[in-house]
């Protein structure tokens, strides 16, 4: 049995079988702390959203590409992202603290693809640095 998990088809599968859940798992939260809803709101063709959204995605997808070259176990490899995936939320609750004068949530909500852009920049430049540090 050893000789299936040491074969690097079925390691590839794995990890990529785990970060697709996880990636379902913390977009879930995402809609929690969120003030919309990203679906119906990309559904109705919010690029504000799906811009703000799709940072999110990448960023969860680029730590794990970090935890994956790093961690040499599955284990390891999902500890390993659910803290880097707990530190991209930190520097959404940051964002948000950071721009008093208006409400980011709302902003992206009414679809200022400006705010969109830099939620989404943000979220693919924290997930640089979150990457760097867990390599």
């Amino acid at each position: 049995m050893n000789q299936f998990w040491e074969n690097e088809y079925i390691q590839i599968a794995a990890y990529y079988s785990v970060v697709i859940l996880c990636i379902i798992v913390f977009l879930a939260v995402f809609e929690l702390v969120t003030k919309y809803k990203n679906w119906e709101e990309i559904k109705r063709g919010n690029v504000a959203v799906a811009m703000a959204t799709g940072g999110k995605i990448f960023g969860v997808a680029n730590i794990f590409r970090h935890t994956i070259e790093e961690h040499t176990s599955l284990v390891s490899m999902v500890g390993w992202g659910i803290y880097g995936f707990f530190l991209l939320l930190v520097g959404y609750f940051i964002f948000e603290f950071l721009t008093p004068k208006f409400h980011i949530d709302e902003e992206i909500q009414n679809d200022n693809r400006a705010v969109g852009m830099i939620s989404m920049i943000i979220s693919v430049g924290l997930s640089y640095v979150i990457g760097a540090g867990i390599s």
